[in-house]
């Protein structure tokens, strides 16, 4: 039988996963985003990841038409996996598509999930959705897997097929179906685990480390700003040392390394565990934004001053804003009655946006205009701009620059993490 790839979800993950897996069989795309398929099918990514050209394959196709799903056999579903208002998994998306999916599950089907989740969702909260609804039997009737994502956006050199693909199964014959499966695109290889729930763990595992890490480097920026002294330049001085892991201090956004944690303790406490570590970090994190603004306030004595923004973008060079830091500190000057404007090259006016955190969002920068400019993100295009043209966006000599990701010299600028 040939395969049809159903990939449910064409974001960030979805969508390289359609287009690497069209070069060998038959792909439908599925999202209910109708404006997303609509630009897909004119072969426009939004996200800025993939090119026109990329599009041009006979085997890919995108659809907000549930129902035609049913001519696939193969189902890997790349759903966002939020944390609600109280900081718990949300994974009400995915146990919905679940019930859908298991109506049109057949005899044979692989379902596959890269959804980032807690160890134990997919067999204990997906699997019994599909199963009721499909009235079949998994490793009786249907096969099922996890994989989790490994997309880094905006990385144009760690590429999907450049990423070791971790697979699991729910059984031998499961994982040997999705080791053949994924061996088809990612040259690095892929590395199989024995069971599911290590697959689910390795994944926000993987985030977690790199969270408790960054905490502890906003912490440190904390005593450098106190000694006087860069952070950047003794992280440098320390990384001189091969053993030493090398992060910088920061806003921590994004839908993996501020989500995957949570997840971590939320399974840790459900065991009456108590993740230390992982909920100090998470409070040393969350604070970073209040230490900037209280250092805006040291420096900025004028009343409701001009503030210029560079980069809303959760991470440099791409355009994901989800769950991006910046909002915070838009939402902190708001407080204060600024209406800051901010400028991103990598994301699109979106006048919802502008109403719903209240600030101005602009394409080009005003010459001579601002009081206050804070770069909170480290794209090229900052870099490659300059300070001294940085500088000429000021309306005096007197304009305070705060340069958060320390992109410049310490001593070109009057503030720095």
């Amino acid at each position: 039988m040939s395969k049809i790839i159903g990939i449910i979800g064409v974001g960030y993950v979805g969508l390289p996963l359609a287009i690497k897996f069209s070069n060998h069989y038959k792909v439908i795309g599925y999202d209910h985003n109708k404006k997303r398929i609509l630009e897909l099918s004119k072969s426009y990514d939004s996200n800025q990841e993939h090119s026109k050209k990329e599009f041009k394959k006979k085997n890919l196709n995108f659809t907000n038409n549930f129902n035609l799903l049913q001519k696939c056999n193969f189902f890997i579903i790349t759903l966002p996996t939020p944390l609600n208002k109280r900081h718990s998994p949300d994974l009400n998306a995915v146990v919905q598509l679940c019930k859908n999916l298991g109506k049109i599950l057949k005899r044979n089907d692989t379902v596959i999930f890269e959804s980032t989740v807690y160890p134990g969702a997919t067999e204990e909260l997906f699997l019994p959705n599909l199963e009721k609804k499909s009235k079949l039997k998994v490793n009786k009737d249907f096969f099922l897997g996890y994989s989790p994502e490994r997309i880094n956006p905006g990385d144009k050199i760690h590429t999907i097929e450049k990423i070791k693909k971790i697979v699991s199964g729910s059984n031998q014959e499961s994982l040997s179906i999705v080791e053949s499966l994924y061996k088809k695109i990612i040259k690095a290889g892929v590395y199989r685990v024995s069971s599911i729930k290590v697959a689910e763990l390795s994944k926000v595992l993987e985030n977690t480390q790199r969270f408790v890490n960054i905490a502890l480097i906003n912490e440190i920026s904390i005593l450098c700003n106190k000694l006087k002294i860069q952070t950047k330049e003794v992280i440098d001085a320390a990384s001189s040392k091969w053993n030493f892991m090398k992060f910088y201090p920061g806003l921590v956004g994004g839908h993996c390394i501020s989500v995957d944690p949570l997840y971590l303790s939320y399974k840790s406490e459900f065991y009456k565990l108590k993740p230390d570590i992982i909920n100090t970090s998470h409070k040393i994190n969350n604070n970073v934004a209040n230490f900037i603004i209280n250092n805006f306030n040291k420096f900025v004595n004028k009343k409701k001053p001009k503030v210029l923004i560079l980069g809303a973008t959760f991470k440099e060079n791409c355009s994901d804003l989800r769950n991006s830091g910046v909002i915070k500190i838009i939402q902190l000057l708001n407080k204060m009655q600024i209406k800051p404007t901010v400028v991103d090259p990598y994301v699109n006016t979106d006048p919802k946006l502008e109403i719903k955190y209240n600030f101005i969002f602009e394409k080009i920068y005003k010459k001579n205009f601002y009081d206050v400019i804070i770069i909170l993100v480290a794209h090229d295009i900052f870099k490659k701009m300059g300070i001294q043209k940085i500088k000429m966006l000021a309306n005096n000599k007197n304009c305070i620059i705060m340069d958060i990701k320390s992109i410049f010299p310490k001593g070109e600028v009057d503030f720095q993490l």
